[in-house]
């Protein structure tokens, strides 16, 4: 049943439900991009972008504070009502997501969940001097959570890396190649070590805490499709996870091109090593989708991706190869188009996984085997969806859909999951005036 923020806050559900989550299956992630859900009817048409240059007195405080606060009771809910992790990500100067440090929103959940992957996706650990930073922080988290984290470390969107922070494309990933070199030894060396290279140069590496789980949490690397991404994982034996909203039907090529390459190194092919990001919104009717859930996806499509063409690719941000075989970024697409996109046309081309419960369950079935995906990520909040119907989205998603397809890729074990302890100590009673006087 639906509880209101208030009831929640008291009742917070700690225990999740029961769920049969033993074993290799299929996980569900509910990702959170944690968006501004009150831009102006007319954003799109009055302003040139949705990041980098978003005009600040379009934001109100106040109004942020409970959309923080529903952003954590959704996620918190999605891990209660079953989902097998609830993932939170990074980004900068923006309204399509403005969630600056997904570690803050984690520590939060960490206190509030049980038996739950807390995938943070990710820390843009080229942007961090020194990356050891990154390093500390997970550490936290994953002892903090009982051995829950799953790591996750983007490159970051141009928008963000090169704009938003200033960082020379030029530089980006050879930094981030660097820093994830730095952070894996930080990790797995037990000893004091020095570090000398091209960016970061230290004494002294001796990192406390140290993360509970052994070597160090699954490595999760969130991509937007660029060809280099791909043989990395693999080598580095690292899930890939493609996070799009250009749909499925993209999706794909992109999923396909990582198969191939996976295939050409010798790769296993396991499943569980790939995870993908999907719009999903459940009614119980038609009418009932197109009523709860249109507007909602149309803000998405024509607010949120509203980037400025000049942000979303700085020059040398993307690989000579990458521009060749005409793969874009998560935003690219959708700066500049003729027409404003409908929910209809959404649906169609494979945006938005939307229908009835058992046409819902049907498309995402179809989904995971064609893109051979063993994780993916459901977004039940999206653009300006309020924060009742988010709950409701959640509630049908994880009672009616979700059970339905755990069974799928059964026969493949899952190296990319967390190990928590068996038995984490919880939070303490909350300490009320009346609670302090007892004692």
């Amino acid at each position: 049943m639906y509880q209101s923020p208030a009831e929640r806050t008291v009742n917070c559900p700690l225990e999740p439900v029961a769920d049969n989550k033993e074993g290799s299956h299929t996980k569900f992630e509910m990702f959170h991009l944690m968006p501004y859900r009150e831009l102006p009817e007319d954003f799109d048409e009055k302003y040139r972008s949705v990041w980098v240059d978003i005009p600040s007195h379009l934001f109100k405080a106040d109004r942020a504070h409970s959309m923080y606060n529903d952003t954590l009771d959704e996620l918190e809910y999605g891990a209660a009502m079953g989902y097998d992790g609830i993932c939170v990500n990074e980004h900068h100067q923006n309204a399509y997501g403005f969630m600056p440090s997904p570690n803050i929103m984690a520590a939060a959940l960490a206190r509030r969940t049980k038996d739950v992957a807390l995938v943070v996706l990710g820390n843009s650990i080229a942007l961090y001097n020194p990356p050891i930073r990154v390093a500390e922080e997970f550490a936290m988290l994953d002892c903090i959570s009982g051995g829950r984290l799953v790591a996750g470390f983007p490159v970051g969107s141009s928008s963000d890396t090169n704009f938003g922070y200033g960082m020379n494309p030029a530089t980006l990933r050879d930094r981030y190649y660097e820093a994830e070199d730095l952070i894996m030894k930080a990790w797995s060396n037990p000893d004091v070590f020095s570090f000398d290279g091209t960016y970061t140069q230290l004494r002294y590496v001796n990192i406390w805490p140290r993360p509970l789980q052994e070597p160090h949490p699954p490595i999760w690397i969130p991509g937007g499709g660029s060809i280099e991404t791909w043989g990395w994982c693999v080598e580095k034996g690292y899930l890939y996870a493609y996070l799009s909203y250009s749909g499925f039907k993209r999706g794909k090529m992109v999923m396909d091109g990582f198969w191939n390459k996976a295939e050409s190194l010798g790769s296993d092919m396991n499943p569980y090593q790939a995870g993908f990001l999907q719009l999903v919104a459940v009614g119980e009717s038609e009418g009932e989708v197109q009523d709860r859930y249109g507007a909602h996806g149309e803000y998405f499509y024509n607010k949120m991706l509203h980037v400025y063409p000049g942000f979303s690719d700085a020059p040398g941000y993307r690989t000579l190869d990458t521009v060749k075989a005409g793969l874009l970024g998560q935003t690219t697409q959708f700066g500049q188009r003729p027409a404003a996109l409908t929910f209809k046309d959404l649906r169609e081309a494979g945006n938005i996984v939307a229908g009835t419960p058992d046409q819902v369950t049907e498309q995402l079935e179809q989904v995971i085997k064609d893109l051979r995906i063993g994780h993916m990520m459901v977004l039940n909040q999206f653009g300006s969806i309020p924060h009742d119907t988010a709950m409701h989205n959640i509630k049908l998603t994880t009672e009616t859909v979700l059970p339905k397809l755990r069974h799928l890729w059964s026969d493949y074990e899952d190296k990319w999951w967390i190990k928590p302890m068996s038995a984490p100590q919880g939070p303490g009673p909350m300490y009320t005036p009346q609670l302090v006087a007892a004692k």
